[in-house]
């Protein structure tokens, strides 16, 4: 009896899962095998076209029994494919010819990756996209901020997603240069010299036309020139750090959403009919941005997995990295499509509940505006440190009585009859103007959201199909 994997199974969606599946990556090596056929026999190698048609018609034909019953015969899963392609297509042996077992997996593996990084990315501008929506749909609503989650100023909510959203678009421009340099490792043989291909087609410029064609067959620009058996195992930490990166971004949304909604000052959208607790008919459970946490703690740990890979090959090669790499790399583009399917329902169901976040910032907003208070004392000729000892004595004192007593704050009178204060005349009614206009206690905020929209937008407008994608259900 053998399990599931869970992520992919519950939380990956169909394209990811596609890549990854064992029929999958069957087709896509059948595909390889093909090409370099092709690629062969137009360099030269004598293989009748029919048998090309006959192995590219069977691609499909798969009998994953025989491959299994071969594999545990053999032992090795390449033996195993070869004789079953061979099989099904009816055809004389002409596939794998010059090639070595790591010609077939990494190259497939690469594709596979690459393939995968555009779904995820792809996803992620829209996960961006979404986040600068609701930058724009909150800008208005001022918000208490919080440092060391202290009541500290005022900001907007806009802002705070705009925080994420620019996070996230630094990462993300910079996962998609990686993509676009992201090297394969070509057909280079058992210790990367091509010295077998070269035997087969004779000259090197043969050797490297083979290569660039299947390449391109691949979706590859750029290929390795001095790479070994295996390509560098710092490529995967590399790609599987960039999914962390942009996995971190959105971490910081859901951790954001989960205080502000334990607050009730927005909520991550609760259907009708859903269930928040089995105990507790009351609650309303923030169970998508907790799992957003849950896909970013596991994306890291893969990422931390490849780190372990990174510069542990030896000499040309080996293939200690095969069990960590058949779980980490496929798992991890299955949590990340998981976390982005994930975020973008939240981004689409969320709501905010600007009546409690007034009151809440009413509640601070004496204490928040502290540092323009000091400000006021410095201008009217008041040493700054004697300022601040003035306020922090009365505005700790008041904040101890709200907490303990339930009183309503009383800052401004204490603050005006204190003599540092009386002394140049600063008024309770000076200091309870300064409380009136909320707004303009958030500094730059609004303008803020402004260019991080301007810096997103030459992203978005390169991935305009991207960015207008929209999550299907999750569980």
């Amino acid at each position: 009896m053998s399990n599931s994997n869970v992520l992919s199974e519950r939380y990956a969606g169909p394209e990811i899962n596609g890549i990854f599946s064992e029929e999958g990556r069957i087709k896509a090596e059948r595909a390889l095998w093909v090409a370099v056929m092709k690629a062969q026999k137009k360099l030269g190698v004598p293989i009748p076209a029919h048998v090309i048609e006959g192995y590219e018609s069977a691609i499909n034909h798969i009998d994953l029994d025989f491959i299994r019953l071969r594999e545990i015969e053999t032992k090795h899963d390449v033996k195993a494919k070869i004789e079953a392609f061979v099989k099904v297509s009816g055809k004389d042996e002409h596939i794998h010819k010059g090639m070595t077992s790591r010609d077939l997996t990494d190259n497939v593996e690469q594709m596979q990756f690459k393939k995968a990084s555009r779904i995820v990315l792809d996803h992620y501008v829209s996960v961006l996209r979404h986040m600068l929506d609701c930058a724009l749909k909150y800008r208005s609503i001022v918000l208490t901020a919080r440092t060391h989650h202290q009541a500290a100023q005022p900001t907007l909510l806009g802002r705070r997603f705009s925080m994420w959203a620019e996070e996230l678009l630094i990462h993300i421009a910079r996962f998609e240069n990686f993509l676009s340099t992201y090297p394969l490792r070509g057909i280079k043989g058992p210790v990367g010299t091509q010295f077998d291909m070269l035997t087969l087609l004779g000259s090197s410029e043969k050797v490297q036309t083979l290569e660039k064609l299947v390449a391109e067959s691949l979706g590859f620009e750029n290929v390795l020139d001095s790479t070994g058996q295996v390509y560098p195992r710092s490529l995967d930490y590399a790609l599987v750090s960039h999914l962390a990166f942009m996995a971190n971004a959105c971490e910081n949304f859901a951790k954001g959403m989960r205080l502000m909604s334990g607050y009730e000052l927005v909520t991550e959208g609760f259907r009708e009919g859903q269930v928040g607790s089995s105990a507790m008919p009351h609650k309303m459970n923030t169970r998508s941005t907790e799992r957003i946490c849950g896909f970013a703690t596991l994306i890291k740990m893969y990422a931390d997995g490849a780190s372990r890979l990174a510069g542990d090959q030896w000499e040309e090669g080996d293939v200690s990295c095969s069990v960590v790499r058949r779980i980490v790399m496929p798992d991890a583009f299955y949590a990340s499509d998981g976390l982005c399917e994930t975020t973008l329902t939240v981004l689409s169901n969320m709501g905010a509940y600007p009546v409690t976040i007034e009151k809440e910032l009413d509640r601070f907003l004496p204490f928040l505006a502290s540092t323009e208070i000091l400000m006021t004392a410095v201008k009217a000729g008041v040493g700054r440190e004697t300022a601040h000892e003035a306020i922090k004595h009365h505005a700790v004192a008041e904040a101890i009585a709200m907490r303990e007593k339930g009183s309503a704050p009383r800052l401004a009178e204490k603050l005006a009859e204190d003599a540092v204060f009386k002394n140049v005349g600063i008024t309770e009614g000076q200091i309870v103007s300064i409380l009136a206009d909320k707004k303009h206690f958030v500094g730059n905020a609004a303008e803020q959201i402004d260019r991080v929209i301007q810096k997103a937008a030459s992203l978005l407008e390169r991935h305009p199909e991207a960015a207008q994608y929209e999550a299907g259900d999750i569980l």
